[in-house]
Parts: structure tokens; sequence; C-alpha cells
């Protein structure tokens, strides 16, 4: 579940569309429900990322040319802890940054083994 630290608005609102890049020999993975497609493109530490830094945090399956859901669309903004005394890399969207950043080093953001198979799309069609 998001952080509420909504008192001073929310910032930096993004739309991403995550998507199967079909190879032609393997068939995409259809998903049920979101909860499904969250857990097949991301890890569990990235999830938990997100569910603690983000003060906006939006889920949608997104369906492709032939109608089935194969695509996951997240609309995501932060919130500000609201002090001046509070370093940018230690209010949210910083937070974010860095710890996305450390899970992506260690290859720990999306699951191993279809990160060259996926393929992030910016869009301006926010969920919320």
């Amino acid at each position: 579940m998001p952080n509420s630290d909504d008192t001073y608005g929310t910032h930096n609102k993004q739309t991403k569309i995550i998507s199967q890049t079909y190879d032609g020999s393997t068939a995409l993975t259809s998903f049920a429900n979101v909860a499904a497609a969250k857990t097949f493109y991301f890890t569990a530490e990235a999830l938990t990322v997100m569910d603690e830094c983000c003060t906006i945090l939006e889920w949608a399956l997104v369906a492709d040319e032939r109608g089935d859901n194969t695509k996951l669309k997240t609309t995501f903004a932060f919130g500000t802890k609201g002090t001046s005394s509070i370093a940018e890399a230690d209010d949210w969207a910083g937070q974010y940054n860095s710890r996305k950043t450390t899970l992506r080093d260690a290859d720990q953001w999306i699951k191993t083994g279809i990160s060259t198979l996926i393929v992030f799309t910016d869009s301006s069609d926010h969920i919320v």
C-alpha cells in the first residue's frame, strides 16, 4: 500500500506500460488479474520499494492487439516529507530512485530471465 504523505501534494507523476516482447516463438503470458501481472514482472523487493515510496500507485491490465491482457500499466507519483531540512535524496522520490538503482544493479528489480523480453513505454494516459 502506498504511503499517505500527500499533505504537500504529489509530484513527478509518471505512467508506464510494461509489455512483453514477442520473439516469434514463445507465447506471451496473459494475466487474469493485476496481482498476477505485478508478480510476473517485478520482484517482491521491487514491489516493496514502490509501495513504500510512492504516494500514488495505481495498476491496470492492458490488452494487446489480440485482446489478451499481456501488458501492465502503472501510474505513480510521490509526496514530499515537506520540510526544508529533508535532503532531496531522503525524500520519497529520492528514496525510490536510489533503492530502485540498488535493486537494478543487483538484477533484482525485474524478475530474472525476463528483463530482455520486456519493454517499458512512457504514457501520458494516467490511470488517476
